[in-house]
């Protein structure tokens, strides 16, 4: 049977970061975008990192940034995957030498097979649902069945996922994993460990 990865995305406090390692998470995402009401600074994420010890992924999540950034991120936090959420072409993503992952928003009229070559080096896709007004964190879900055709592929699938629906979508897809951030919070940034522990009991529940 295969087991389904959680990354608990959006941390910005390590007691929420802990909550998450404590529930059995994969994977803790924290986001340096500015345009993101769960950003955080360089220096809480060396915390935040810290905070989960070293048999849980710590992904540092970017939006189109700033190269220097990004090596600001890498030396000081240490992240051990990189995932680049925004128009990022793989010339970009490739050049940090770090391992990355690239998301792909799905409006109507993506073509998910192009977007997936344009990236040879990723080491995995997380699929999100396709917003004019935000790259990303809008809570809403996509037609999942639009992944079909990845079964065995590394797909994240993220976009809209909660505690009550999370598991029909592991039923569905069989995804290498499952990211979720507004879905586990009590207000933007603010998790709540009991719907972390919730959604990743649910996550594995097959």
């Amino acid at each position: 049977m295969t087991v389904t990865r959680v990354k608990i995305c959006g941390i910005t406090r390590a007691v929420d970061a802990r909550a998450a390692a404590d529930a059995g998470a994969d994977a803790i995402g924290m986001v340096f975008y500015a345009g993101s009401a769960r950003c955080v600074a360089v220096d809480d994420a060396v915390a935040i990192a810290a905070a989960v010890g070293p048999f849980v992924t710590t992904v540092a999540l970017f939006v189109n940034p700033d190269p220097g950034l990004v090596a600001e991120v890498v030396a000081a936090v240490r992240p051990r995957l990189l995932q680049f959420h925004g128009d990022e072409d793989s010339a970009f993503c490739e050049r940090f030498g770090q391992p990355y992952i690239k998301a792909i928003r799905v409006a109507p009229d993506t073509d998910i097979a192009a977007a997936v070559a344009a990236h040879p080096a990723a080491g995995g896709f997380l699929f999100d649902a396709w917003s004019a007004d935000a790259y990303g964190g809008t809570g809403k879900t996509f037609d999942w069945k639009r992944l079909a055709a990845l079964r065995g592929f590394p797909l994240i699938l993220a976009g809209g996922l909660n505690p009550d629906n999370v598991g029909a979508a592991v039923r569905l897809l069989s995804p290498y994993g499952v990211d979720v951030s507004g879905g586990v919070e009590s207000a933007p940034g603010i998790k709540d460990a009991a719907m972390i522990a919730r959604f990743v009991a649910a996550a594995r529940a097959l």
